[in-house]
């Protein structure tokens, strides 16, 4: 029987823990490059993944860098909707138990309703949300619409947030998620020397797993983050070269398109591995 919700989550994570190894978190846009074809990614990425982000395109994506606004300007130019998401999330849960987490912000879930939304996500099979522009301070009506399903909200908590860092590491169900460096998504060749105090500061205060994403592209630097992190999330680092898979169809040569998926697969698994 499939663990559903927060729980799943936390216990994919704390599964590797326990072995002395980190969660490996990846993140795909759902729609980017099709419908058919990021199902098929995500499907291939629940082989080797603990958990996977899914995010959900939005026309004015506020924390994304370059690369990720790209993925979601390639996913709403093949109409991905709110709707065809959650068809997307149902075919990605018929197939696989990996836990699933759905990215997006937090207008359209406004729009759609929070205990519309809780009610439609437990439904398809969904374990949680992560809302990079809702505030902690205005997070607890969705939260607790959330947490009526057993579903997580998992929190960004960045070092600029000290004096909250206590507060909203406590309130984390799923994971805590720590951003490991200042501004928009993207890759960073270096990470703030400081993190991971900060790191260890979250997890001090946090009942759950410690994740931290923003700037991971490396198997190297997942390497050092497995040493005191419990997941490691990567998200422009794929989602760039599932842009080159695009960009590999409008060559009209298969197998550049071929090369391109094997590009893909190829850095995700380096990169699973590596939290091993």
């Amino acid at each position: 029987m499939h663990k559903h919700g927060r729980h799943a989550i936390e216990e994919a994570i704390v599964r590797r823990k326990e072995q002395h190894q980190a969660a490996f978190i990846p993140f795909v846009m759902a729609g980017d490059p099709t419908f058919e074809e990021s199902l098929g990614i995500i499907l291939k990425m629940a082989e080797f993944s603990d958990v996977i982000e899914v995010g959900i395109p939005y026309s004015d994506p506020l924390a994304d860098g370059p690369v990720i606004q790209a993925s979601a300007l390639r996913a709403l130019a093949d109409s991905m909707t709110m709707e065809r998401a959650f068809t997307l999330f149902q075919a990605i849960r018929e197939k696989t138990d990996v836990p699933l987490i759905a990215f997006t912000y937090v207008n359209p879930v406004l729009q759609y309703g929070y205990a519309e939304m809780a009610e439609k996500l437990a439904q398809i099979g969904v374990d949680g949300m992560i809302i990079p522009d809702l505030p902690y301070e205005e997070s607890e009506p969705l939260q607790q619409a959330l947490a009526t399903y057993d579903l997580a909200l998992i929190p960004l908590i960045a070092l600029t947030s000290k004096d909250r860092i206590q507060k909203i590491a406590q309130s984390a169900s799923g994971f805590a998620y720590c951003v490991s460096s200042l501004g928009v998504t993207g890759e960073r060749s270096q990470f703030a020397s400081d993190l991971q105090a900060f790191v260890q500061t979250v997890s001090s205060h946090s009942s759950v797993p410690v994740a931290v994403g923003f700037g991971v592209k490396e198997p190297a630097q997942v390497h050092e983050l497995r040493a005191y992190a419990d997941g490691v999330i990567v998200g422009s680092a794929l989602v760039r070269l599932i842009g080159a898979i695009d960009e590999a169809k409008r060559s009209g040569d298969p197998r550049q398109v071929d090369a391109a998926y094997e590009h893909l697969f190829t850095l995700a698994q380096n990169l699973a591995q590596a939290t091993r």
